[in-house]
């Protein structure tokens, strides 16, 4: 049996190669990831592990939990499945009050000018 394994605050500059070799003394590896955000490409800052075997799974927990890595101490647990009852964070605009460029509203956004 495989467990999935979550670390978190990692530096924005770890990559995929810098997390498997962190991972890899631990046993079996098997996905290695790094979440990107999916218009920039920039790292959020956590990834997962598959580590194959659970005693290597659980060791590499305890070891790795709390470890500093470039002045960040490291969260590493077991991953959880996602709550389907926790609501989505919603970032679609919807501004009612016509800001933005020229909108209804003079104290924010932008006003046009005629020329």
């Amino acid at each position: 049996m495989s467990k999935k394994i979550y670390v978190g605050n990692l530096p924005f500059s770890t990559t995929d190669a810098d997390l498997k070799k962190m991972f890899e003394s631990y046993g079996q590896l098997g996905e290695v990831v790094i979440i990107k955000d999916k218009f920039n490409g920039r790292s959020k800052g956590f990834g997962f592990v598959t580590i194959e075997d659970d005693a290597e799974a659980e060791k590499a927990v305890s070891e790795l939990n709390g470890k500093d890595m470039d002045g960040r101490a490291l969260t590493v647990n077991e991953a959880r499945p996602m709550d389907p009852d926790r609501p989505r964070k919603s970032f679609g605009g919807g501004r009612s009050n016509g800001g933005g460029f020229g909108g209804g509203r003079r104290e924010g956004g932008f006003r046009r000018e005629r020329y």
